[in-house]
């Protein structure tokens, strides 16, 4: 099994390309799938990232508990910014953090990783109502009505076409807002610095699919 005891120090992360970041998620998703991630010197790494940090991604997530990001990419300590709201989507907030990230902290990558089976996206196309997770929700209704239109049968959560679909086009509508609501980071992509990417992840079997 690899081994990781050596942090991203800023030479390296100048060094990333966003390509290059996106190719070692995906291999590390790889890893985790075949059950061989690397074996992690956690004393090591925080001892070499208390005094700064350089993660060369940030990761949007659902709340999910099945979700462990850093687990699900073979990332550790001082690789990735991780921000989680159930539903993945994005805000004000989210969009500051991924603009510090990449704009202030160096990131190559914006990755919204939706998932299988997610509750906030089930309770959307239910039109669930209570207390705060009603306005919650209302995060997630464009990608029900693009899947109205697309999938027949029942709009609700008892369709499981219905809900793969609503998961899938929550994440694409959440990536070309956070292009739309932030000229930074849209501007840095067409630069070529960052990439903005998705994909969803099973909780069946480990893997995440890109989009």
């Amino acid at each position: 099994m690899p081994h990781r005891n050596k942090a991203i120090t800023k030479d390296v992360q100048d060094k990333l390309t966003p390509m290059i970041v996106l190719q070692d998620f995906i291999e590390g998703n790889s890893r985790f799938i075949r059950d061989e991630v690397h074996t992690i010197d956690h004393k090591a790494l925080i001892t070499q990232t208390t005094d700064g940090q350089h993660p060369k991604a940030i990761v949007l997530s659902c709340i999910d508990s099945r979700v462990p990001v850093e687990l699900i990419f073979d990332q550790t300590i001082g690789d990735v910014f991780v921000a989680r709201v159930a539903g993945n989507f994005e805000n004000t907030d989210i969009l500051g953090s991924m603009e510090y990230s990449c704009k202030v902290a160096g990131s190559k990558l914006v990755f919204v990783l939706g998932h299988e089976s997610c509750g906030a996206v089930k309770a959307a196309c239910d039109h669930v109502e209570l207390g705060n997770i009603t306005s919650m929700l209302d995060n997630i209704q464009p990608a029900v009505k693009k899947s109205e239109e697309e999938i027949s049968g029942d709009h609700n959560s008892s369709n499981s076409d219905f809900v793969n679909k609503t998961i899938e086009n929550n994440v694409q509508l959440t990536i070309e807002r956070i292009r739309e609501k932030s000229p930074i980071l849209n501007e840095m992509e067409q630069n070529g610095e960052i990439k903005i990417v998705g994909g969803v992840y099973h909780i069946s079997t480990g893997k995440v699919a890109m989009l």
